[in-house]
């Protein structure tokens, strides 16, 4: 029907819905969900501090983030190792990029169990590491403790690559099952300088065939 001025007149609206409090309540956890999703990936793209090319999400130490009251964010932090000095550097730059986000207050907490491994870097974390010349870690045999710890000697001889005079030279280590392998050229011939480098969690090592040192980001 249209009216004397040409114009339909104006259908009463349709019953709004109201949501129930089950369905309100569903929706505002649905809510929070989503955005501690995004201050997850906000903590998460913060940069290692001794390995600046990865993020702490790509090495695998941020472990959880809740709102256990509003305005209050609590972040689960597992370091690499006991002692890990980055550890209060991490929670520092996570604290100031979440406040940054709006969050009036931040908790970092360091846990301790389950324990970090090698095997919790992504294979984007992994990728990076050896464009940026450090030979990521080896997989690991994650299993359940009891642990054995294995000792290594305290002294490491480097291993003959050139006979003496008269003498057969040795084989390159090239027969190992899983050898480090050289970030630069891809050779398994490599060894170890030092058992530290630029930090305790990586090993200084050095390519025979292309001669270049390199890191290794070592197996925990």
């Amino acid at each position: 029907m249209v009216t004397a001025h040409g114009h339909a007149p104006a259908q009463a609206p349709a019953h709004a819905h109201t949501p129930t409090p089950a369905e309100a309540a569903k929706a505002a956890e649905a809510d929070t969900d989503e955005r501690l999703k995004t201050l997850a990936g906000l903590a998460g793209s913060v940069p290692d501090p001794e390995l600046p090319v990865i993020t702490l999400a790509e090495l695998g130490v941020l472990r959880a983030i809740s709102e256990p009251e509003p305005g209050h964010l609590d972040v689960e932090l597992t370091p690499t190792y006991t002692g890990c000095p980055a550890i209060e550097a991490m929670a520092s730059d996570i604290e100031g990029v979440l406040r940054q986000a709006g969050a009036e207050r931040v908790t970092v907490r360091t846990v301790l169990s389950p324990p970090w491994s090698t095997d919790d870097i992504s294979e984007e974390g992994r990728r990076k590491l050896a464009e940026h010349g450090v030979a990521p870690p080896r997989p690991t045999s994650r299993a359940d403790g009891p642990f054995l710890v294995g000792l290594s000697p305290t002294r490491h001889a480097p291993p003959a690559r050139h006979a003496p005079p008269g003498q057969e030279a040795s084989p390159p280590p090239t027969a190992e099952a899983d050898p480090v392998r050289c970030p630069h050229c891809g050779s398994a011939d490599t060894v170890v300088l030092s058992r530290f480098s630029s930090t305790a969690c990586k090993a200084l090592r050095r390519c025979e065939l292309c001669g270049e040192p390199f890191d290794h980001f070592k197996e925990v």
